[in-house]
């Protein structure tokens, strides 16, 4: 029965790899649109899938309308003093969206206002920032190592922890009682949420821990490191179920696919692997000119959004792009 079982898996995996690999071969295309004055630093989609955000070194976020297979430019949102270095999407209302910067603020905004709905104060300057699954907070995290729980309703902060080790990105997990940080030994620290006490702490990567991701299906979630491997974790076990090794530089940025079943990332590698996640075979390799800060899958399609440090043609070789692409259109579009 359990030999059965396994054929029976192997054959699922097979006959996804060989239907993914056909849709990519029909739909490779990427397509860049202008949306910066200076390199984008993160690039995130709103749950239903109609809008990408970008947010950016020139202080400022845009945000995108896709049309068919095209991303219109909707809005531009300024205000911050300092470079835009993350944001993020309410988890169930698209209308909203959160920056964090440099500045020492994050600000939430309404699309349909176009205006800034609050700023909130914090004590550093920001690197990196999440909103709970149940969309009632959201977690900032700034360059001294304090990472700030703010009221998304009130704007005002719930709690406040310093942490005595390098901080980088911070994730609850899809079950919203559990808070997750990578930091700089190579670590994945588990909060319990609310309480926010010292579940575990696993030893993750034999350097920095610089990113993590939760798929959507809640079965796994994946770290990217400086050793330039992708660990996958099983949430339920916390054990390490496979490694991703085919980039050569730190692991910058994760994106799990809609279904769960195909993990991106990227790094200084001129190139974003895209992997199958139960076997953790190539699936595809987008090709990129420069190093990839930011990547994310369409919530709904097999879309990807990223954006590179690309410079401004061959005659400016310092003045930076500012542009996000779009990979996965048709390659008659």
């Amino acid at each position: 029965m359990f030999i059965k079982a396994c054929f029976i898996y192997l054959l699922m995996a097979s006959s996804y790899h060989q239907e993914m690999q056909e849709v990519f071969r029909n739909n490779n295309k990427s397509r860049e649109f202008p949306a910066h004055n200076a390199k984008v630093h993160s690039v995130a989609w709103s749950c239903d899938g109609k809008r990408l955000a970008s947010g950016s070194f020139d202080k400022t976020a845009s945000v995108f309308v896709l049309e068919k297979d095209r991303l219109v430019k909707e809005n531009n949102y300024r205000g911050h003093g300092d470079s835009v270095d993350q944001l993020c999407w309410h988890p169930t209302n698209p209308d909203l969206f959160v920056t964090a910067s440099g500045d020492k603020t994050i600000r939430i905004w309404d699309v349909r206002t176009t205006k800034c709905m609050a700023t909130v104060s914090t004590k550093g300057e920001n690197i990196n920032i999440c909103w709970s699954p149940d969309g009632q907070t959201i977690a900032v995290g700034n360059k001294d190592d304090v990472v700030t729980f703010i009221d998304a309703k009130t704007h005002r902060p719930r709690a406040e922890e310093q942490f005595k080790f390098e901080v980088n990105e911070i994730s609850w997990n899809n079950d919203n009682d559990m808070f997750f940080l990578t930091n700089g030994n190579g670590c994945i620290n588990i909060l319990s949420y609310p309480d926010l006490k010292l579940i575990q702490s696993i030893n993750a990567h034999p350097s920095n821990c610089i990113c993590i991701k939760f798929d959507p299906t809640g079965k796994y979630f994946a770290t990217g490191s400086a050793d330039a491997l992708v660990s996958l974790w099983d949430v339920e076990e916390l054990v390490c179920v496979r490694c991703f090794s085919r980039l050569d530089w730190p692991v910058r940025t994760l994106s799990f696919s809609h279904d769960g079943k195909m993990l991106a990332s990227a790094s200084e590698d001129h190139f974003i692997d895209i992997a199958e996640v139960e076997t953790g075979e190539k699936l595809w390799e987008i090709q990129c000119e420069s190093p990839t800060f930011t990547v994310a899958w369409h919530p709904k399609r097999p879309l990807l959004a990223y954006a590179c440090d690309d410079k401004e043609g061959k005659y400016d070789s310092n003045r930076e792009a500012g542009t996000v692409k779009l990979f996965g259109l048709p390659n008659d579009s």
